[in-house]
């Protein structure tokens, strides 16, 4: 990576983001990582054009940010969202590092058959729906609202699945009435600063921050081009 290379973070809001700490701490504070935070999309899209060579993608940008790039990974296109934008000299290239940290945690856990159940249809939800699915699980997304013509379940029927899943994958930033009483297996929860059930709903937790940690791991070295130096 050249000299004086500059990464960052667009999104709104994201003053909470624990994304700048990740990254200096992956690469020994090598690189300027900021938070880019603009309310309007086209504003934000324009300073990384402008001042940054890579940029991680949070909400609500995921969406626009995806139909700005040029060369976008074929998971991408499958989600309809990316979270990382890289400048190459053939344009701006896209990849979902939450796809490839998801699957690397269910690859790690050994959740690669059985079912999965996911909850929510967002971004996030969406990618790891994806994520599913590539390890071999057998994948069914609940969601407040069904899109016309797709297979998402209504968020009254998540009881009901949650009871037969392997594991589950929560995505939605609150909690919902319908996990009123659910016990499950195995649950792993996207929300890594408000997490709503670390407690009394899975035999098995595991915490949003793991999520945080593999996209990282997943995702910088595609930023970079260099391995990280410091295990995250």
């Amino acid at each position: 990576m050249k000299k004086g290379a500059k990464f960052g973070l667009i999104g709104y809001p994201i003053a909470h983001s624990q994304s700048p700490e990740l990254f200096r701490k992956a690469y020994g504070g090598r690189y300027a990582y900021d938070l880019i935070e603009e309310a309007d999309f086209d504003r934000a899209w324009q300073r990384f054009l402008d001042g940054y060579d890579a940029v991680n993608v949070t909400a609500p940008f995921k969406e626009p940010a995806l139909r700005r790039a040029d060369l976008p990974a074929p998971e991408c296109l499958k989600i309809g969202a990316t979270n990382l934008l890289v400048k190459t000299p053939e344009g701006v290239k896209a990849w979902n590092s939450d796809y490839l940290g998801v699957l690397e945690l269910l690859r790690e856990e050994g959740l690669t058959e059985g079912v999965a159940l996911v909850i929510g249809f967002g971004g996030a939800g969406k990618a790891a729906a994806a994520a599913t699915a590539a390890a071999g699980l057998d994948t069914v997304v609940c969601n407040r609202t069904v899109p016309a013509g797709s297979d998402v379940r209504p968020l009254d029927e998540l009881p009901l699945l949650a009871g037969i899943a392997d594991v589950v994958v929560y995505t939605l930033p609150l909690a919902v009435p319908q996990m009123e009483g659910v016990r499950c297996a195995c649950l792993l929860e996207a929300n890594y600063r408000d997490p709503q059930y670390a407690e009394g709903v899975a035999e098995k937790y595991i915490p949003g921050r793991r999520w945080l940690e593999a996209q990282a791991r997943t995702g910088y070295p595609l930023m970079t081009g260099e391995t990280i130096v410091t295990q995250i």
